[in-house]
């Protein structure tokens, strides 16, 4: 029998003119001809050009001023200590020259997954306030996170909010939190030429952080013609440090104006579909916790972020030899006292893993294999699992024929999800005509659901370009996912 699934008339498309300030880096060279042309210009000529910036895209930004001295200190090292604080008058100018805007959401806006609102305020009955996450793609393919503040209304609607005017990527936060004797011993096992041993450690504090090991790489590698060889070592130096940090945002920004854009080296070409999931702790309290995927370009690491409120975040990278490849999701509360989640650690099946730790993940246990026509050349998760009081529901993604990816639905014990009961066998969600065209054609895929009243509430992605949201009646579907066993 046929689930039914009605799709919504809702299609959320990316938007361009979503803009952020980004630090425009044109390399040391460059910098610092373009800072001398600044300070050659006649100070009335620089009031003038600084004035008609400020003209045009003031309006852009809630605080370009600071944005532009934020940039401004970031080139401001390439001057002599003399020279930095003759140029007060001009620094705003300079910190325009390299500041660029980049449009988060230009390509796609895609791979959405929801949660429930922890302010339920204003939400009438038979109502649900809930936060969407999207992943915002860009120029160059770059990958961040934004959100949108919703409402699911008696009938199974969403209605969203209005999107705010000004986005902003929050201040960056780094604890210091290595330690500069360990890092040292762990230098002393790398093949490095002889003056960048010295030159680095003698930059660091103890103990010291990522954007401090950051910069101090990028001083000591100056000598390195070889553009090849410059990033393969500030890589594999990199690796070896703490990468998580923290983002802030203030509490008066809508949801809607914040981004979580990609901060370290291990993400810089992305921070790709994060599935969000509201983990209730043993004593009831709650904390809301993403998986994603960083990407450098060339290499995947999965990362953990957890908020108790949207406003404040924190990033960490996950480890352990289970801790690799995309798909990763975690089970909304501990299993027999172990944290549970679900994972593809070799790109093709379903596995499911258990820890102690958060963070650390040793052992996969392989749980599900592509079995089914549509899904015979993969199987992956297409959010975290779901509590029911028929088993733990997890909504999957297969892949098929042309590459099609489709949705379908599994079912687990809820005291030992290893145990599967049961997996749809025709897909829950196939490309129509209208969602096979995109940036990747025939594909529909999902980042997370939620329960809401006697529905199943599916938000996905349309072609990796745009979003929609679908609704299934729940109990019928775990019926038709029991009697398929």
């Amino acid at each position: 029998m046929a689930i039914p699934v009605n799709r919504t008339n809702i299609r959320i498309h990316p938007d361009y003119k979503k803009v952020i300030a980004r630090f425009f880096n044109t390399g040391n060279e460059r910098s610092l001809l373009i800072i001398n042309k600044v300070m050659q210009m006649d100070d009335k000529d620089a009031e003038i050009v600084l004035s008609n910036i400020f003209k045009e895209f003031s309006n852009r930004y809630r605080n370009i001023y600071d944005i532009f001295l934020k940039h401004f200190a970031l080139v401001k090292d390439l001057l002599p200590l003399n020279e930095q604080h003759a140029i007060s008058e001009k620094k705003l100018l300079i910190g325009a020259y390299f500041t660029m805007e980049y449009s988060i959401e230009a390509a796609a806006l895609f791979n959405p997954s929801i949660v429930e609102d922890p302010d339920q305020g204003g939400a009438g009955a038979g109502q649900k306030k809930v936060i969407v996450s999207f992943r915002a793609t860009g120029e160059s393919h770059i990958s961040s996170l934004v959100f949108k503040r919703g409402l699911l209304d008696e009938n199974g609607m969403i209605h969203f909010e209005p999107s705010g005017k000004y986005i902003s990527e929050g201040i960056v936060t780094q604890q210091k939190n290595d330690n500069k004797l360990a890092f040292e011993k762990l230098l002393t096992q790398m093949v490095l030429p002889e003056d960048i041993y010295p030159t680095i450690l003698k930059q660091l504090q103890d103990p010291f952080s990522y954007k401090e090991i950051e910069k101090a790489l990028k001083n000591a590698l100056l000598k390195i013609e070889s553009a090849t060889e410059k990033n393969k070592i500030k890589y594999d130096i990199l690796s070896m440090v703490n990468t998580s940090y923290e983002v802030h945002f203030p509490p008066e920004s809508l949801l809607s104006e914040r981004v979580i854009f990609p901060v370290t080296l291990t993400e810089k070409n992305g921070i790709e579909d994060a599935r969000f999931v509201k983990f209730i702790e043993d004593d009831g309290s709650f904390t809301y916790i993403a998986t994603y995927t960083a990407y450098d370009g060339s290499f995947i690491l999965p990362h953990l972020i957890t908020t108790r409120d949207f406003c404040d975040f924190k990033v960490a990278p996950l480890h352990g030899r289970a801790a690799i490849n995309k798909n990763l999701a975690l089970f909304p509360r501990k299993i027999n006292g172990q944290y549970a989640m679900i994972s593809r650690i070799d790109g093709i099946n379903n596995y499911i893993m258990f820890s102690d730790d958060l963070y650390l993940w040793e052992e996969a246990i392989l749980l599900q294999q592509p079995k089914l026509p549509w899904e015979l050349v993969q199987i992956g998760n297409a959010g975290s699992p779901i509590e029911t009081e028929k088993g733990w529901l997890v909504i999957t993604h297969g892949v098929g024929p042309m590459r099609k990816y489709c949705l379908g639905a599994s079912l687990f014990d809820l005291d030992d999800p290893t145990k599967e009961l049961g997996r749809l066998n025709e897909p829950l969600l196939v490309p129509n005509e209208e969602e096979r065209h995109g940036y990747v054609p025939n594909v529909v895929y999902s980042c997370g659901s939620i329960i809401h009243g006697d529905k199943l509430f599916i938000p996905y992605a349309v072609s990796d370009h745009a979003s929609s949201f679908a609704t299934v009646p729940l109990k019928e579907l775990l019926e038709e996912i029991i009697n398929s066993n």
